[in-house]
């Protein structure tokens, strides 16, 4: 299979480079090349312009928003924008949510929701985990019961996301018992402004607020919010976990933290030389680059051959346990060139008034959660064990 990219989408490349150059704010590149996370204002600002193009949803069709790009443009586009660095337009709904609904929404949703979507009109969080399931989806207990044209639904969520930003959730429920648990499940699409919809906060270790509870203390969803065939939402929720953990190799983010990692080892002195000087800082470095350009290799490869994609899709999981890996390294590594700098008290100030590395330490700790979220490492292992068993 060829890699090397063709003077199509060489040019493409350079086009999204001056596209985003002309048109990314200054403050939101200089926030995230600090190392702190997007602000949710800075989000929605970036995909709004980024929505003028049609590249908020790039491989959505054209009738529904997006620029239909084929698979080469789409990764580079994404590349570009992490390496930028700049807010990746929310996968929430995006990648997942809006890939599910041009799967296996009606027409009347896609036209309702999509465009929605795009330009964040309506931010989406998920709600899948749930206290005490770990890793394991199905066990999921969150019940849907159907009343006339609206299904109550009780119960909890819990590690989720930006939901106290959001608008809206999609979340699985469990609308019938079954001996199979991944039977009886539905694709439910919940407004978060419903009445018995109640959201707390977590605090993670990195001393911010990513995270929630939410709860459902018998909510009302119109049955026209059901995505797909009531109890079949297992088939959904499979199309959305395949896309989700492509996604979350994070190709341009390793690049551009790598990036970053080598600007603050050519710039900081100590006793009189760079830290580059360091032969040891340096071949970690090389490694390093090394790996990154193998999980790009191995991102393109999955990503542009549909056979790979259909006949194994446990190289979904190769790239994001090697994603998550890298990612991880990467930020421990910023942290370590960032030294004390990058413990800095954060509650005395907001966060363009610190340190400029002081984001340094919480995105190391932040990033301990990708072993987590995505599908867990151990559960990516199991995948590729059982492939490479048979």
């Amino acid at each position: 299979m060829n890699l090397k990219p063709t003077p199509a989408q060489a040019a493409f490349r350079e086009e999204v480079r001056a596209f985003i150059r002309d048109r990314l704010p200054a403050d939101i590149r200089a926030h995230l090349r600090r190392g702190h996370h997007p602000r949710p204002q800075d989000v929605v600002r970036w995909q709004r312009i980024l929505h003028e193009r049609g590249w908020a949803a790039p491989h959505w069709p054209q009738a529904y928003g997006g620029a239909g790009l084929g698979a080469a443009e789409r990764l580079i586009l994404l590349d570009e924008i992490q390496r930028a660095p700049a807010p990746v337009p929310l996968g929430f709904n995006i990648s997942l949510l809006g890939t599910v609904l041009l799967r296996y929404g009606t027409e009347a949703q896609k036209r309702f929701f999509l465009p929605r979507l795009a330009q964040l009109d309506l931010w989406f969080c998920q709600g899948f985990s749930e206290p005490g399931s770990g890793s394991d989806l199905a066990s999921l207990r969150t019940r849907a019961v159907r009343q006339g044209e609206h299904y109550i639904v009780d119960g909890q969520k819990i590690w989720t996301s930006s939901a106290h930003v959001a608008d809206w959730i999609f979340a699985l429920v469990r609308t019938e018992q079954s001996a199979k648990k991944q039977d009886g499940i539905s694709f439910l699409l919940i407004d978060m402004k419903s009445p018995g919809v109640t959201v707390r906060p977590i605090v993670s270790i990195d001393g911010e607020h990513h995270l929630n509870e939410v709860f459902f203390d018998a909510v009302q969803v119109p049955v026209t919010n059901l995505i797909g065939e009531e109890g079949r939402g297992w088939d959904c929720a499979k199309y959305l976990l395949v896309a989700e953990r492509t996604t979350v190799a994070s190709v341009g983010t390793c690049w551009e933290r790598l990036g970053y990692a080598r600007e603050l080892a050519e710039t900081t002195v100590q006793a009189g030389r760079r830290l580059l000087d360091d032969p040891r800082l340096a071949a970690e470095l090389a490694q390093l680059d090394a790996e990154v350009r193998a999980l790009e290799l191995t991102n393109w490869r999955f990503q542009l051959d549909p056979d790979i994609a259909q006949h194994n899709p446990a190289y979904a999981s190769v790239l994001k346990l090697k994603g998550t890996e890298l990612v991880q390294e990467l930020s421990a590594l910023v942290g370590r060139l960032a030294g004390l700098a990058g413990l800095e008290h954060r509650a005395s100030a907001g966060a363009d008034a610190l340190h400029p590395l002081a984001a340094a330490v919480p995105r190391y700790l932040f990033y301990r959660a990708t072993s987590i979220y995505g599908g867990s490492s151990e559960v990516q292992k199991d995948i590729l064990a059982k492939t490479l068993m048979g």
